[in-house]
């Protein structure tokens, strides 16, 4: 690994669940890792439930756009986590990846987004501290 950890989240739509999960670490991180999220198929914008629930906990995700997964964001990581993108991912040797199982936000309401956020935010912590 490299002296400053890369975790990259990659979703298909990069609309929520890997955007929940950037914005988390980044946040819980405070610096110790570089944080980067994509999707195989980025949608528009980021899902507004999604900017509501991270603006709960103060953490202001709003600004932040869907972007497509490139290998480069793939082979720049130390760790990939991948949340229901399939095989979209390129497989790098010597790289750590992990799958989070995890339900898509899209078309859920406030209580079940919450849920998801708070199911990633254990993940995401539990990560941090094997990393840091």
């Amino acid at each position: 690994m490299t002296t400053v950890p890369e975790v990259l989240f990659v979703c298909v739509h990069n609309q929520g669940r890997s955007q929940m999960a950037a914005g988390l670490l980044h946040h819980h991180a405070r610096g110790r890792v570089r944080v980067r999220s994509a999707g195989s198929a980025p949608a528009d914008s980021v899902n507004p439930a999604v900017v509501a629930v991270m603006a709960e906990l103060g953490i202001d995700i709003s600004r932040e756009l869907p972007r497509k997964l490139l290998t480069e964001d793939v082979a720049a990581s130390d760790v990939v986590v991948t949340m229901g993108c399939g095989d979209a991912c390129p497989i790098f040797p010597g790289k750590r990846y992990e799958d989070w199982a995890l339900p898509d936000p899209s078309g859920r309401g406030p209580d079940a987004v919450r849920e998801i956020r708070d199911e990633i935010d254990r993940r995401v912590r539990t990560l941090l501290a094997e990393l840091t």
